[in-house]
């Protein structure tokens, strides 16, 4: 099947669907939900693919914001599309209101073609929640979301559209230390700081980064540090995310982590507890030939990719997708300029004219990535070849 044809039938089918899409992205833009409580959102992507003959099923693998829909019309492979949907406390400053809507846009498009082009295979759209800080594809991953699928993609908005360069894998950690109070002028000899613990924490870590390679990144915050400034804090606590592109180094962050906490303990005379926030994810695996044909489609419309990779990258669930099976988890420019995500300026781009046309040509590609596995078996060849090395 000419790779243009499909293309073109793609691009036909997602412009007749763009202005219902761009009100679904905005009516979740307006309903912001945090991880694990997507109930709204689920509802609305659920309802949009079974309005247009995509038979989804809600609460998939018995997570109550989860979905799944499959549309197959001849045997062959099987490729599915992740859906994001869940926000941040600020609101959708991470742009997922269009990660979910983009995903769907995609699935209805390219369940279209494949019908009328009698392309072979099976389609799977897959609502994930609770990407931001809550695991939700690690947890589904564990529960066999991925079972009987050979690839697997997304695409996420960013300040410019660029492949996937791979992310972090991140660990989270709450540490609390305990300490004894007394009256901090009167007696200060009868008292324990534990607040003296987080600040000697943060200043190990900060000299421990003299001696981290690129691929690392660690950073925290003070979430309690006592309650007035003449009380010596009996308990002060922190949270900390370490981050390692390298998941050898992952282990090692983790490990020197843990002596510092231990150590700052040790020379303030406190006691410690230290538990794990949120669920582990893996660093991504992006795929060579997927990247390429997202950014090909993308390129198609119109779009500038950037040959170089970004210095700094976060962290995503689909890491641990991604090494499961061939993935990529490639970008969508929302703005004209360079703005960070989780930021005010991010969520508002988020419902941007050029977020939301920029939301369409990455349903596009993915709509066309997705076709182009099914149908063309040497690039599927490639896919897993690269997963293979």
């Amino acid at each position: 099947m000419d790779k243009d044809k499909i293309f073109s039938a793609i691009k036909s089918e997602v412009e007749l669907i763009a202005g219902e899409l761009k009100a679904l992205a905005l009516d979740i833009w307006e309903h912001p939900e945090l991880a694990w409580k997507e109930f709204y959102a689920a509802e609305k992507l659920t309802k949009f693919l079974q309005d247009h003959a995509i038979a989804a099923q809600a609460n998939y693998l018995d997570f109550p914001t989860a979905f799944r829909g499959d549309v197959s019309f001849k045997p062959g492979a099987t490729f599915a599309l992740a859906a994001e949907y869940d926000a941040l406390p600020p609101g959708h400053a991470c742009g997922h209101n269009l990660i979910g809507t983009a995903a769907v846009g995609a699935a209805i498009a390219a369940a279209r073609v494949m019908k009328k082009l009698e392309l072979p295979g099976t389609l799977v759209i897959m609502g994930t929640p609770a990407e931001e800080s809550g695991g939700g594809k690690v947890k589904m991953l564990q529960k066999g979301a991925l079972n009987g699928i050979d690839a697997v993609m997304m695409a996420h908005p960013s300040w410019r559209t660029q492949p996937d360069p791979g992310s972090t894998a991140i660990r989270r950690w709450n540490v609390t230390f305990h300490g004894v109070s007394s009256h901090a002028a009167a007696a200060p000899e009868l008292g324990v700081n534990a607040l003296d613990a987080v600040m000697m924490l943060f200043n190990a870590v900060s000299f421990q980064r003299q001696q981290m390679p690129d691929a690392c990144r660690i950073h925290g915050i003070v979430t309690h540090g006592g309650k007035m400034p003449n009380i010596i804090p009996e308990s002060a606590s922190c949270c900390f995310y370490l981050r390692s592109s390298n998941e050898e180094w992952m282990e090692k962050l983790d490990g020197r982590f843990d002596n510092m906490v231990k150590g700052v303990a040790m020379a303030c005379g406190c006691t410690y507890t230290k538990e794990k926030f949120s669920i582990d994810c893996r660093s991504r695996k992006p795929n060579a030939f997927l990247n390429k044909a997202y950014c090909d489609a993308m390129r198609q419309q119109g779009e500038n990719i950037p040959v170089e990779y970004p210095e700094g990258r976060g962290s995503s669930d689909f890491g641990d997708f991604s090494r499961a099976i061939p993935g990529a988890h490639p970008y969508f420019g929302i703005a004209d300029h360079k703005i960070g995500a989780h930021s005010i300026e991010f969520q508002e781009a988020s419902r941007s004219e050029l977020g939301l046309a920029s939301m369409l040509k990455a349903a596009v590609a993915l709509a066309y990535s997705a076709c182009k596995f099914l149908n063309d078996e040497e690039f599927r060849n490639e896919v897993k070849a690269d997963f293979a090395r």
